[in-house]
């Protein structure tokens, strides 16, 4: 690089910084002078009682603050935009708010105030923008949780709770957390993907998903396992579209993240914590236990973490057939040893009887995982069963990362007995197992 051209590019660089440095300014002259115009009193007590109508009043203040000379030379583009920008910090959620609102971002990450990423399509991202302090990101948390009735101090540095949207938010601040306020929000679609939806997606093939809807209308208890951010409630969602609509589910989740839109007869449970005096907590075992006196047809509890997995497995195993749940787990193998070991937290029994127990409440254990690439795709599917007091393994089917397509090893043995379900066509049976490519 020549001298001039560094010159140059070091007049560029000051030239940015300069008009960053007299925007933010702007915006907070302009933030002052509204609150002198509306108390910052009156704005939080709008928001409490009508957040729509504090952003009309507070609108209506900044067009008449930024009529100003000061302001009126700016190009009618970038008046908008500043207007947004403090509309977005003072009532909204200043720097996340066109994250939230955009369709393709399914998770925000701050790390710290001048630390932003949001993933699009399974992959991460740096965001352009960030907080202008700490001050602001601190303000932004309490404006989320304030209206869950949560805080977040040094007394409680730890937070978990959901948007009304249905997000999930995640907060940790310090002295937990060594890099300022850390915020995660967990983006949940309106409307659910169908089967259908995610073959054309790649995370399954046709044939996959035809046996995956068989399952759920013949009433088989399904576990889907996988990782963190793999797919396992969206799957969830997915398997639930299936379900009669005649048929009446309970949902049990530690934050509400399935989506019933669809189905008229569902009744939706959600687990609560303790609150700051340490009491009134719910947990998911006890709404597993209270849910068999809710005369349920299925029952599907979002994520099976602790001691509820022995409620679920004997839920499963006395008549609630057709149930649905999820679980941390890196293949079928590992959802076995990780049920044992939570059923465990509930009763000391012998790993045997536990095992039998699995063995005879789950059919089919599906897990779905990310790949590198963000793709994320059921890798294999295996069938589950009891078998002289041991539990029976038998892959379905698998995806081959070398050949880039599933192989098929077998068919589930309950597969004849579709035949005599009334809402499934026979012949579509038979035709769906000679086309299977079968070693």
């Amino acid at each position: 690089m020549s001298l001039l051209d560094y010159l140059q590019t070091s007049s560029d660089n000051f030239s940015h910084m300069t008009g960053e440095r007299e925007r933010w300014h702007q915006k907070l002259r302009l933030r002052d002078a509204l609150y002198q115009r509306l108390p910052s009193e009156r704005i939080a007590e709008l928001l409490v009682r009508d957040k729509a109508r504090a952003e009309r009043e507070v609108k209506a203040v900044l067009d008449q603050l930024t009529l100003d000379p000061s302001y009126e030379a700016r190009e009618p583009l970038r008046r908008m935009a500043l207007i947004q920008e403090v509309l977005n910090l003072v009532v909204g959620l200043g720097p996340l708010e066109n994250m939230l609102a955009d369709p393709s971002v399914t998770e925000i990450m701050v790390n710290g105030h001048d630390r932003v990423f949001f993933e699009r399509d399974g992959c991460l991202y740096a965001s352009d923008v960030v907080f202008d302090d700490e001050q602001q990101l601190r303000m932004v948390i309490d404006r989320i949780v304030g209206p869950l009735g949560r805080r977040v101090d040094e007394q409680s540095p730890l937070v978990s709770a959901r948007l009304k949207q249905g997000h999930r938010v995640n907060v940790v601040i310090p002295p937990l957390s060594l890099d300022g306020p850390i915020l995660t929000i967990r983006k949940f679609r309106e409307e659910m993907f169908t089967l259908g939806e995610l073959v054309l997606r790649g995370s399954m093939e046709n044939t996959m998903a035809q046996l995956l809807r068989w399952a759920v209308i013949s009433r088989k208890n399904i576990a889907v396992s996988g990782g963190t951010g793999g797919g396992k409630t969206t799957l969830l969602n997915a398997l639930s579209v299936e379900i009669p609509s005649c048929e009446r589910i309970i949902t049990i989740e530690d934050a509400a993240e399935l989506r019933f839109t669809a189905h008229p007869h569902v009744v939706r449970l959600e687990a609560r914590m303790k609150n700051i005096e340490g009491s009134g907590e719910v947990s998911i075992r006890d709404l597993v236990v209270n849910a068999l006196r809710m005369r349920p047809d299925r029952i599907v509890v979002g994520e099976c973490r602790g001691a509820e997995a022995l409620d679920m497995l004997q839920a499963m195993n006395t008549g609630h057939d057709g149930s649905l749940t999820t679980l941390h787990a890196n293949s079928p193998n590992d959802v076995i040893s990780r049920l044992v070991m939570m059923a465990r937290y509930g009763m000391d029994l012998p790993v045997k009887v536990i095992e039998e127990q699995i063995g005879t409440a789950l059919d089919l254990i599906v897990q779905i995982d990310r790949n590198a690439s963000g793709v994320r795709r059921i890798t294999q599917v295996c069938d589950c069963r009891a078998l002289h007091g041991a539990i029976e393994l038998t892959p379905l089917v698998s995806w081959d990362i070398v050949e880039q397509s599933y192989v098929w090893h077998a068919v589930p043995p309950w597969l004849e007995a579709l035949k005599h379900i009334p809402a499934i066509d026979e012949s579509e049976v038979e035709t769906w197992c000679s086309s299977l490519p079968l070693p």
